[in-house]
């Protein structure tokens, strides 16, 4: 569905709410200075308590998650500072609910605060995935079948078909994309921001395309969601909004979450940013009612209560063991939601009831972006592993998407390997090892940041442009001597002291790099 994009802060979460500390990174450098405090206190806690101290066991459960935090601090100042975007907020989340959370930049260009984890966006697409929960409560309570024939439930839903043998369109088809409908009904709606009624949605019927035959092809489809929609209405005998509030985000806790926001909800929103110009201007978008497609697209939510959503997501069980939370579904019916109900033809991915589902490096991820009017959103599951991540932002270009996947893999991925026990803790790191911290810069303007990342002492080297990978830009180093390292190419690095025991220069193979003014201590 076609939405619009993002925000970041950085408050560090104490379970899913207290925001302990904000920095606004106005560009890259202005976000090192407290990366650097960051660094020295976190990554090297064997020599001083951590400076964020409630990030220690009841939010970052290890210091080795804390360098994995620190790390992904330099990666988003890039991103956001040579892509221009406005903000982002992110999160990782656990079966246990939200594990960290960080905001960076400003719901406003035009003077905003930082977005903290309570700060409602859009999130466009994402609300299907409601939708689609919807539809599977009213199926496990018995008032629908996935098989049933969408006429069933909407005797309007009259549409032309050239397809004359093909079977009827399903609940299911519709859940999965699968119905051959065209993606929207037939009106100029996301160019001119005008969305049909539901009257003028069911009066536009019989000028619907049917592309393919039902079941055959996956075709990505808001005027499918929307007939979901119309199905709850039927099957329940309330409205769409009421239903979702009363049914799922209410017993989930989700206290911020709605698909009907109030005037004030809407006014408090962060702008809504349109892509970057050529001269790196920035035009805005106000907000729009989405009316009958709202199914599709109307949701807006924040970071803490997606992590409610993620948590409870994460207890699935096939098995038949009942879900978590507040039994808003069943274990096994959220298995059924997140297994494979059509695969592409590639067999790299596929759709669940709701849920996209994707292989990457090896791992089953179970996912949906939104875009909506200048906000984007992403949350991906992670099962396997017991985890989720959650980005919204506030800028059509902005990808959320990636700022989830790399919270995953550097966050996540630290927070996994440190509940591993003991035997999986990195070595701890050298105590004198702190001197060398810091950033360092050539003649030039590049820049290297020398930092602690699972026991060892590696570089990372800002890239212009930033890498998509923080991974990507990390150098892992070996000790080779005093004051002397080996590159992971078996060269040189070297730091030079003075008489004090201060860094001077840092040398790379035969170039050196100084330490940068106004950060190192």
């Amino acid at each position: 569905m076609r939405q619009n994009r993002p925000v970041v802060t950085s408050p560090m979460c104490e379970g899913s709410t207290a925001a302990l500390r904000l920095i606004r990174p106005a560009s890259v450098r202005s976000v090192r200075a407290a990366i650097r405090v960051l660094i020295a206190g976190a990554a090297l806690a064997a020599v001083a308590p951590p400076i964020l101290a409630a990030q220690s066991s009841s939010v970052l459960p290890s210091p080795r998650a804390a360098e994995a935090a620190a790390l992904y601090d330099l990666w988003a100042g890039e991103q956001l500072s040579y892509n221009g975007v406005p903000g982002v907020v992110v999160g990782v989340v656990s079966r246990d609910g939200l594990v960290w959370a960080k905001g960076y930049g400003t719901t406003n260009l035009a003077g905003g605060v930082t977005p903290t984890p309570s700060t409602r966006f859009r999130i466009g697409s994402v609300s299907k995935v409601f939708t689609a929960t919807a539809i599977l409560q009213l199926r496990d309570a018995g008032k629908l079948r996935l098989d049933d024939p969408v006429v069933k439930h909407l005797p309007w839903f009259k549409v032309p078909s050239p397809f004359p043998t093909a079977p009827p369109i399903t609940v299911e088809h519709l859940l999965t994309h699968t119905s051959g409908l065209s993606r929207e009904a037939p009106f100029d709606a996301w160019t001119t921001h005008q969305f049909p009624t539901r009257e003028e949605l069911r009066a536009s019927m019989p000028r619907v395309t049917v592309i393919s035959p039902p079941g055959k092809t996956y075709r990505y489809s808001n005027l499918g969601v929307a007939l979901l929609g119309e199905i709850v209405i039927a099957a329940s005998g309330e409205s769409w909004a009421g239903y979702v509030r009363t049914h799922i985000t209410g017993p989930l806790g989700m206290t911020s979450t709605t698909g009907a926001p109030t005037a004030a909800e809407i006014g408090a929103l962060p702008r809504q940013h349109r892509r970057k110009q050529a001269d790196g201007s920035r035009g805005t978008l106000d907000y729009y009612e989405t009316g009958a497609i709202a199914p599709a697209a109307a949701i807006v939510s924040t970071l803490e209560d997606l992590a409610r959503f993620a948590a409870f997501e994460l207890t699935a069980d096939p098995a038949g063991a009942p879900a978590g939370g507040a039994q808003v579904l069943s274990g096994p019916t959220l298995a059924e939601m997140q297994r494979p109900h059509f695969v592409n033809a590639k067999w790299t991915g596929g759709r669940g009831l709701g849920w996209g589902i994707s292989r990457r490096d090896g791992r089953t991820l179970v996912s949906h972006g939104g875009w909506i009017g200048g906000h984007r959103a992403d949350v991906i599951l992670d099962p396997d592993r017991g985890l989720a991540a959650v980005a919204l932002t506030n800028a059509d270009d902005a990808s959320p998407g990636l700022f989830a996947r790399q919270a995953l893999a550097v966050v996540g991925g630290a927070v996994v390997a440190s509940e591993a026990g003991p035997a999986a803790a990195p070595v701890s790191p050298d105590p004198g090892w702190k001197r060398y911290l810091g950033t360092y810069t050539d003649p030039w303007d590049w820049e290297i940041e020398v930092l602690v990342l699972d026991g060892s002492l590696v570089l990372y080297e800002h890239g212009y442009p930033p890498e998509a990978d923080a991974e990507e830009s990390v150098s892992r180093l070996t000790p080779a001597g005093e004051h002397i390292f080996k590159l992971p190419d078996g060269e040189t690095l070297r730091f030079e002291l003075d008489a004090a025991g201060k860094v001077t220069r840092m040398y790379r193979r035969s170039d050196y790099y100084l330490p940068k003014a106004g950060v190192r201590e």
